[in-house]
């Protein structure tokens, strides 16, 4: 199953939805649209590639963030996701924080907004609303994964990450 796929079944696209004022469709195509970029981002970090070195370093920085050990996210783990799915405003800092670690600077962010718009026709406006949010529904979903939402982890948090980043990355490469 697709990232994309599994985001829709958690009712994020439909959240996202909502609070961007448009309809699922338009929603689902951006989300898939951005996704590689998302995933490419989140690769580049387990691999201590980003744009700038993480105080952290390599997945470990992002891995803390997201499950708890500190960092920009605030370690929310798989309540980024639950933030998404709310019915309360998304607070972005979170994913704009994620974003961060993962590309490096806005202007990378800024980039695949364009890129993605010139790409699929679709507001580049929206696609920059839109980016927080969904890198905090796949770091949300990535956390409830690696800490009991179905992937098994002989040790730390941030192996169960890396163990579920490497099979999106390799399920998005197959699509």
């Amino acid at each position: 199953m697709s990232l994309a796929q599994m985001l829709q079944q958690t009712g994020a696209i439909s959240a996202m939805a909502n609070e961007l004022g448009i309809d699922e469709r338009t929603a689902g195509t951006a989300a898939g649209a951005l996704l590689p970029a998302i995933v490419a981002g989140f690769g580049r970090s387990a691999t201590g590639g980003s744009a700038t070195p993480e105080p952290m370093g390599g997945l470990g920085g992002l891995a803390g963030a997201i499950l708890g050990g500190g960092g920009g996210a605030g370690g929310l783990g798989g309540g980024l996701l639950d933030a998404v799915l709310g019915s309360s405003p998304t607070p972005t800092q979170h994913g704009n924080d994620i974003l961060g670690n993962i590309f490096g600077s806005k202007d990378v962010s800024r980039s695949v907004a364009g890129e993605v718009s010139a790409l699929t026709g679709l507001d580049e406006g929206l696609l920059k609303k839109m980016l927080p949010i969904l890198a905090m529904a796949v770091a949300g979903y990535m956390a409830k994964q690696a800490t009991g939402g179905g992937a098994s982890s002989g040790g730390s948090g941030g192996g169960a990450l890396g163990g579920i980043l490497g099979s999106i990355v390799s399920g998005m490469m197959t699509r």
